[in-house]
Parts: C-alpha cells; structure tokens; sequence
C-alpha cells in the first residue's frame, strides 16, 4: 500500500510545462488525447458496480467519479478551445469540479460519461491536428490566477490531465480504498 498521500493524489507527479514544445511533442500529445478514451475504457472494462466505488486515496474520488469528472473536464477544455479561437483573449468560466462530482449524475452508470469521451476526444482531436502555429498561440484568461494560457501548453496540460486520471484508476483498482 502506497503511504505517501502526495504521491496517491498526484501518481505521476504534477504538470511540468517543457521549456520547448516541439512538433513531435505537439503530434505525441494529440495522439495521447485522441487514444484517451480507448485506454479509459481498457481500464474500467468489467469492473462491477462495487469496483466502481473504490477510491485511489482516503478521501478522493470513485473510479465513477473519476469517469465522470473527465467527461465534464474536457467539455469544459474544448470549449475553453473553441473560445480562444473565435474570440480574442477570453476570459474563460471555471466550474466548481469538486461540487460537480457531486452531483446526481456523477452517481450514474459510467457509459454514458465514456460515450461522451469518445465523441469529444474524436473531435477534439480532429480540432488539434487542424490547428496552425498561429492558432495554437492563441490565448485565454484563467480567472482564478489571471494566467495567460495558450493552447499549445493547455494541450499539454490535458495530456497530463488524462495520464494522472488514468492512473487515478489504476491505483484504485490496486488499493482498495472504501468510505
């Protein structure tokens, strides 16, 4: 059993931005954004209801939370695209993501929140591979710190967000954590 809470909260560490990001980063991280679904669904596949309640640390979310936070996180992160591309600098909506887990639909069966993946993860990956330099430069406002972010790094800051969920799971199946 792993003791460190640090490192059950943030199994692979937190987001470190490179000092370059280089086209084949850029098609590595598409491609990881694109297979995300694929390797979510590998990870839940059978899992019974009660697996689904199993916690990756004390105090943490469900595998079922976890499903469903990502299918709210990244419709949240596309629009945070399509946002920056047809206005100049918005100022982007943040959401209350602990709150949103706890809601009724949060508690539901997770096909529905992986059918969303799917089609999301599908276009936004046709959106990404689309994009020119001019366009991945283009920026938005995060509210809550008045960061300036571009879509090249918000692309590696998703990549990162799909990897440290999927491993969120993957320790939750190995360790057993009920409330």
């Amino acid at each position: 059993m792993i003791e460190n809470i640090e490192l059950l909260k943030y199994p692979i560490g937190e987001f470190v931005m490179p000092e370059v990001i280089t086209d084949n980063q850029l098609t590595e991280w598409i491609k990881t954004i694109e297979e995300f679904p694929k390797q979510i669904k590998q990870e839940v596949e059978g899992l019974s209801d009660k697996d689904l309640e199993k916690r990756y640390r004390p105090g943490g979310w469900t595998i079922r939370q976890v499903v469903h936070h990502c299918a709210d996180s990244h419709m949240n992160s596309l629009t945070r695209f399509k946002l920056a591309l047809t206005e100049e600098q918005p100022i982007i909506k943040p959401y209350a993501e602990h709150l949103w887990a706890e809601l009724a639909d949060s508690k539901l069966p997770i096909e529905s929140s992986l059918a969303i993946l799917d089609g999301l993860h599908y276009r936004w990956a046709i959106l990404l591979k689309s994009l020119s330099n001019t366009e991945l430069d283009r920026t938005f406002i995060h509210p809550a710190n008045h960061e300036i972010v571009s879509l090249r790094v918000n692309i590696g800051i998703y990549v990162w967000h799909c990897n440290h969920h999927l491993n969120h799971i993957i320790n939750a199946k190995q360790y057993n954590y009920y409330e």
